[in-house]
């Protein structure tokens, strides 16, 4: 599976900005893919994740710090996932890689990784 993330820019404290992260893969569908992201000198962290839960069901998980602003949402006919970002603060600025794993389930953690994609925002 490669992911390719993308969307990323320098917005103003308040400012919306949407990625995007597009998976090269078969099963799609039947991925789950998540949203981390790296500040400067940080930790890499979990964000937000679409997972998928057989048949074909998917259901939404975000972390305390963006539950409320983030929406993820995913596009299977596009092989795409979207991280919506609203009410962006500067604390939000960071590198956001999205990540991917065959199967539903829980965990937080993805095997497949992108590349990453800069999101500053500016006060």
């Amino acid at each position: 599976v490669q992911l390719q993330a993308s969307g990323g820019g320098s917005v103003q404290a308040g400012d919306s900005l949407s990625l995007s992260c597009v998976a090269s893969a078969h099963t799609f569908s039947r991925l789950s893919v998540g949203w981390f992201r790296q500040a400067l000198g940080e930790e890499r962290v979990f964000v937000a994740g679409s997972r998928w839960a057989a048949p074909s069901t998917y259901s939404s998980d975000y972390s305390d710090s963006v539950k409320g602003r983030f929406a993820v949402s995913r596009d299977n006919a596009r092989n795409t996932v979207y991280l919506h970002m609203n009410t962006l603060q500067p604390e939000d600025t960071a590198r956001y890689y999205c990540a991917a794993r065959l199967g539903g389930g829980l965990s937080r953690k993805y095997g497949y990784w992108g590349q990453g994609t800069l999101v500053t925002v500016s006060s």
